[in-house]
């Protein structure tokens, strides 16, 4: 494996765990050249799923992306990374274990926010008025009483 910060393949695995529904493992492991520490992932290369935006435009569904967004939403709030990648890995396998290849990109949408809210209530507000997209500050306060 090819370190992420000085390209170096020397590396050493000093932690493996598998995800709770034993679809993914997790490796943190150390550069042997510049010390620093970094995580893979290794799961099964499965069909891909394809996500039906808004627009009907269709495009591959990325755990990545989804991890981006529940990271924005968390930003400088007490969740921790290794929380954010718990609910992405959860996410995620709750899609592939439902029919079909294709899915609508506002069941993730609810999916996300149904974990934010149960996480952290600030970043489950941020993640939403991103989703719905919110014109005015009354529609914030609309989904705060909502959670009250």
């Amino acid at each position: 494996m090819k370190c992420p910060y000085c390209a170096s393949i020397e590396t050493k695995v000093i932690d493996k765990r598998e995800s709770e529904d034993w679809e993914v493992t997790r490796r943190r492991r150390e550069c042997l050249k510049c010390s620093k520490r970094f995580t893979t992932y290794e799961r099964v290369n499965s069909v891909d799923l394809i996500i039906i935006k808004r627009n009907k435009d269709r495009e591959n569904f990325s755990s990545e992306k989804l991890k981006v967004g529940i990271m924005k939403a968390c930003e400088k709030r007490p969740v921790s990374v290794e929380a954010i990648e718990k609910m992405t890995e959860k996410i995620e396998s709750k899609l592939r274990k439902m029919e079909g290849t294709e899915i609508e990109s506002k069941v993730i949408g609810e999916m996300t926010m149904e974990m934010l809210k149960k996480t952290d209530e600030v970043a489950y507000v941020r993640f939403a008025s991103v989703y719905r997209q919110f014109k005015n500050p009354k529609e914030f306060m609309e989904e705060i009483k909502n959670l009250q």
